[in-house]
């Protein structure tokens, strides 16, 4: 029997939009799955050295929020939401991004930057927390996870 395979594609950065990508391509690699994580437009943000560490939550137009929107759109509302969410997150004794971007290279996952979102956003390899392996097509990344289950968040 093959070994079982999930492709995660990342595409939007936000704090509570990151987490449920890295948390599945962790749990992949806990349970013997290869995990292949593609970040592409402003999923780039979890693997950018500047962003990584101050990646916020959008609670504006969140349909789900219990906060109105004239609240969540005032100033400093995503960084408070994100300090909340983030104090939470440790009392759950959940690692912090760029240590679970970490952890999945650690553990062997296979972390990739889109090509085009880096052109796109004028950022170079240099720009890339060192865990990333490459920076790659899309077609790249699709002959790359072959036979991977894809999830696209």
């Amino acid at each position: 029997m093959a070994n079982r395979k999930v492709a995660i594609i990342v595409s939007k950065g936000g704090l509570d939009e990151v987490y449920p990508a890295l948390i599945l391509a962790n749990s992949a690699r806990m349970s013997g799955i290869d995990a292949f994580v593609f970040f592409t437009f402003y999923g780039l943000d979890a693997i950018t050295e500047e962003k990584v560490d101050h990646l916020h939550v959008n609670m504006a137009g969140n349909p789900t929020s219990p906060m109105p929107t004239m609240l969540a759109g005032l100033p400093g509302m995503e960084a408070l939401t994100a300090k909340m969410m983030m104090k939470r997150m440790t009392a759950l004794d959940l690692p912090n991004v760029r240590e679970f971007i970490e952890l999945l290279s650690d553990s062997g996952a296979g972390l990739y930057a889109c090509q085009l979102a880096m052109e796109m956003f004028e950022r170079t390899a240099e720009d890339l927390v060192p865990q990333v392996q490459d920076v790659i097509t899309a077609g790249d990344f699709y002959d790359l996870s072959e036979g991977a289950q894809i999830i696209f968040t």
